[in-house]
């Protein structure tokens, strides 16, 4: 058997993984098990009225969609930001959801609402963001930007960065990095699936290409609680943590769904925990 790595340790230590999703009800002082669940014909009628200056209707159509708020905000978790802060500002988004809200467009409320919702925490992300961006550097990004969207419409295809970098008179080099001086940091915990309530975040998405260290611990309570384990749960656990396979490879190897690795690897960690005591 090979000796355990960090990450199986790590991944027992914290629970199998589900520790860094925003589990908890009440933010921000509101219970959102509680909120009200509104049809999309309510909310469309509460649209109406509080865009004619009825705040009851307003409040109504705010309260209506926190749960909305929360499950963006959760896409956030892992950046080390107060989840109670994040909600608020998603709360901002939905305001101004609500007030801009065009009735004339046959679209579902959610449709509008997630990425003002997205926009908004990603601004305060990036104003708070303790990485300082230089003002030219983002000029040159927001210009980058501009320009992609006028070559888009004159060219009907994404422009490439040579493209623009010639349009807007600049070192290819300078555009590159100034774009990528913009992107919000991505937690390796973001979610980028969800199936049937197990989550596939990037980490899993990516391998670890090192070849197995010989110097990996050798913790003689990991290999017995591993020898515990039934064949298929070891076996998972060895090309996850041992080898760096993402879940996908795992189950494209053994031929089960990805859903199937996620919650076998999980009940195993879980049984690892108990019989070591952690």
């Amino acid at each position: 058997m090979f000796p355990p790595r960090a990450d199986i340790l790590k991944a027992l230590r914290l629970g199998g993984g589900d520790f860094y999703m925003l589990g908890k009800v009440e933010i921000c002082g509101v219970n959102t098990a509680k909120l009200p669940v509104l049809k999309e014909k309510e909310k469309m009628e509460l649209i109406v009225k509080a865009q004619a200056g009825d705040k009851e209707a307003r409040q109504k159509m705010i309260n209506g969609n926190l749960r909305l708020v929360l499950s963006v905000v959760q896409r956030f978790g892992g950046r080390g930001e107060a989840a109670d802060d994040l909600f608020q500002v998603g709360c901002v988004g939905l305001i101004k959801s609500i007030d801009h809200f065009d009735l004339s467009l046959n679209v579902r409320f959610s449709t509008y609402a997630v990425p003002m919702i997205i926009g908004e925490i990603r601004r305060y992300l990036r104003d708070n963001n303790a990485i300082r961006v230089s003002r030219s550097l983002r000029d040159i990004a927001y210009k980058a930007l501009k320009a992609r969207d006028q070559l888009s419409e004159k060219l009907g295809r994404e422009p490439n960065v040579n493209e623009l970098a010639e349009a807007l008179h600049l070192p290819r080099e300078d555009v590159v990095f100034a774009l990528e001086a913009i992107q919000d940091p991505v937690s390796l915990f973001e979610p980028v699936f969800n199936d049937g309530g197990d989550s596939l975040y990037i980490m899993d998405q990516i391998t670890d290409e090192r070849k197995p260290d010989n110097g990996w611990l050798d913790e003689i309570g990991v290999q017995d609680a591993m020898s515990r384990l039934n064949e298929r749960e070891r076996h998972i656990l060895k090309l996850r943590f041992y080898q760096g396979r993402t879940q996908m490879e795992v189950a494209s190897e053994i031929g089960i769904s990805q859903a199937q690795v996620s919650r076998l690897e999980k009940n195993a960690l879980v049984h690892m925990r108990k019989n070591m005591g952690l």
